[in-house]
């Protein structure tokens, strides 16, 4: 796949070919210029990751044939149509047609120089997107399961690769709907355990006076209830993984238990003398902070270190931000596939409202808006900003002002980043910002521009 700024023009008047190709080199564009459409469809297929800028009165093939042949190639290639004869009728046909925009010579070149900009973006996502459906159709990657393209999410991929084939004790820590339990699977898919079980134990979830019961088992009439020999969680992941999620809420009493019997690699079912061996690997998550825990008395440190042999951090959504986009047209094509509806695209507007939502949820609660954006039946163009608002207010009640602040200025710069690719001097231009103060504020968020280049 080529770089994604690839303008090809299309232009018959000599004159014109060379001041647009100057223009658009400026700026920053890689620009292949041809004096009539059959000459470029030669050098065209669906891969191109760039977009079209073509004249419509043109010789042996006009503009609107050039769109047809181009639609039968890839129909998601923009096709940004320029005419000195252009009248109202064309650009709506041009439109209909599939164009992605319709200009009039003479024009304003800065106005040309917005629209490839924007249809640059377009294809960018086009082209990620076939990507990363090709990885998912194709053999089993970590890809498929832990979704984006941010430097974040790369590191992560290769953080649980690296130890994924041992059998030391993982703690994942993250926010409410970070994809904790989905990075736990990766674990156990791609560990030297994958052939057996994968055992998930819910410890908020579990009455305190189940606790014992649920990992352990008991015998048959060790207490009340008790009608049946019940195998707990520890013996049935037998030659595999458990994995106790939001173990920070795991009762002190239970806590010294479980200890035990990681301590020993063996448990005793209630009403029972005999000690039954375990052999699992152990994997647990928290949303919460287990090293205050300690100091507060919430949490054992004992068993604190023993499943902290291995830290794992999945990064909030909010510091994804390049990802955003991304994951919620991912997300919301699986909708329209699970749900049988057509794909809607985002609209231009809705893109700055994806990026400076505050995301409190997390991937769980961009998955939830993409779904609902799919299901909605209002008009597209108010879809997402009706969604988003009943969001946008309850974030609004539960957090500071100055939080707020802060997420924004995060998001608006990280928006740039992608945007600009990391080029320091187009940031502060689209910012309108100093060298000094844009470099300040990089450092306070902890936003690496090289990752952007």
């Amino acid at each position: 796949m080529g770089k994604l700024n690839q303008v090809i023009l299309v232009d018959d008047d000599a004159e014109m070919r060379i001041a647009t190709r100057q223009w658009l080199t400026l700026s920053g564009f890689d620009v292949a210029v041809f004096p009539n459409a059959l000459s470029a469809l030669e050098n065209l297929d669906a891969d191109f990751p760039g977009v079209i800028v073509s004249d419509v009165r043109m010789p042996k093939m006009d503009g609107m044939e050039f769109l047809n042949c181009l639609s039968r190639i890839d129909s998601e290639i923009p096709v940004i149509l320029v005419s000195a004869h252009g009248d109202v009728q064309m650009a709506v046909d041009a439109m209909r047609s599939g164009a992605y925009d319709f200009i009039e010579k003479p024009f304003d070149p800065e106005r040309l120089l917005e629209i490839v900009q924007r249809s640059i973006e377009k294809r960018r996502l086009v082209i990620e997107n076939r990507e990363l459906r090709r990885q998912l159709t194709g053999p089993e990657v970590i890809e498929r399961r832990l979704v984006g393209n941010s430097a974040a999410m790369s590191r992560l991929r290769d953080e649980i690769l690296d130890v994924a084939d041992t059998d030391a004790p993982v703690l994942i820590c993250g926010e409410t709907g970070t994809g904790k339990e989905v990075v736990a699977r990766c674990l156990h898919e791609f560990g030297r355990r994958n052939q057996g079980k994968y055992v998930a134990v819910n410890c908020g979830a579990v009455p305190e006076n189940m606790f014992e019961s649920e990992l352990f088992g008991h015998e048959r009439g060790a207490f009340t209830g008790a009608d049946k020999r019940r195998i707990g969680r520890f013996e049935y992941a037998k030659g595999g993984v458990l994995f106790l999620d939001e173990i920070g809420t795991m009762p002190l009493s239970m806590q010294i238990k479980v200890l035990r019997v990681l301590q020993e690699r063996e448990v005793v079912r209630i009403g029972s003398n005999e000690p039954q061996p375990t052999d699992i690997r152990l994997i647990s998550a928290t949303n919460k902070n287990l090293q205050q825990g300690c100091l507060d008395g919430s949490f054992r440190e004992d068993l604190y270190y023993r499943i902290n042999v291995i830290e794992i951090f999945v990064p909030p959504l909010r510091d994804r931000g390049e990802d955003i986009l991304f994951l919620f047209d991912y997300f919301s094509a699986q909708a329209a596939l699970n749900y049988d509806r057509p794909e809607v695209a985002l609209q231009g507007s809705d893109i700055g409202l994806l990026m400076s939502h505050g995301w409190p949820g997390n991937v769980r609660e961009l998955k939830n808006l993409a779904e609902r954006y799919i299901l909605s039946s209002l008009p597209v163009d108010q879809r997402l900003s009706s969604i988003l608002q009943q969001s946008h207010t309850d974030s609004v009640k539960s957090s500071s002002l100055q939080t707020l602040m802060r997420q924004h200025e995060k998001l608006l710069l990280e928006q740039a980043l992608v945007s600009c690719h990391g080029n320091i001097q187009e940031m502060m231009i689209a910012l309108d910002l100093p060298r000094r103060t844009l470099n300040e504020k990089l450092q306070k968020h902890n936003l690496e521009r090289k990752k952007y280049l």
